[in-house]
């Protein structure tokens, strides 16, 4: 299901390209027990994740005078959200490497909309959204709240670079209790269109990943990173 407002803009191009930049261990977890790891909300680095904007903390603060179970509400439900960031862009990112693999070591997982789509249709037991990020002044501008997802698809921007497209579960239905996060069922072969090796590597790295994807039974296209130069000066 897509998560689509007015200030929400979802590509609607189900071919629109997403990436996932990821280390070695996490990419193997995820071929071997063919699951999606997604985040506690709460556990990200950035501490306004699944918070308001102040103009809306105000109005919601003034709501909830009366009934402190409103405001109760936002604040538990945190722990209840998880999330499977990934990357809108056409092209690699430099940024993404940077950030998300260490020790010149790490994949980037490509993909596209419908295909995530596609690879959440196989999990039964906790319903999926799909919605992009939103990136605000939290000093001034207004988060809507009549849609109990949309603390968690806006961002200060500061984070603007990321560009970011999340899947997003609510468990609190389940009545679990989670620590760092969940996993989900997803068709590996659908939401994988190609996978690219980091552009630093050595070969024994590249080599390595190849045999694995191989070993695990999944025939990938394995690419060589456009951001790794063949010229030599």
């Amino acid at each position: 299901m897509y998560i689509s407002d007015e200030k929400i803009k979802l590509p609607e191009d189900c071919d629109t390209v997403v990436w996932k930049y990821l280390d070695l261990s996490k990419f193997v977890d995820l071929l071997l027990y063919r699951k999606l790891f997604m985040s506690r909300s709460d556990k990200f680095e950035d501490q306004y994740e699944g918070t308001f904007s102040e103009p809306t903390f105000e109005e919601i603060r003034k709501l909830s005078a009366d009934n402190p179970d409103f405001l109760d509400f936002y604040k538990t439900r945190r722990k209840n959200i998880v999330v499977s960031s990934w990357h809108l862009n056409e092209y690699e990112s430099f940024a993404m490497w940077q950030i998300f693999t260490q020790k010149n070591e790490g994949l980037a997982i490509q993909s596209t909309l419908g295909r995530l789509q596609k690879a959440l249709e196989v999990e039964r037991v906790y319903e999926q959204h799909i919605g992009a990020v939103n990136y605000i002044d939290y000093k001034k501008e207004y988060i809507p709240f009549e849609n109990s997802f949309f603390p968690f698809l806006f961002k200060r921007k500061s984070f603007v670079y990321e560009r970011e497209i999340r899947i997003i579960t609510d468990v609190t239905s389940h009545q679990l209790i989670i620590d760092n996060g969940l996993k989900i069922d997803v068709d590996i072969q659908s939401m994988i269109e190609k996978i690219y090796i980091h552009p630093k590597s050595e070969n024994w790295y590249k080599n390595l990943v190849i045999e694995l994807v191989k070993r695990l039974g999944f025939d990938f296209a394995i690419e060589k990173s456009d951001l790794e130069s063949d010229i030599l000066i």
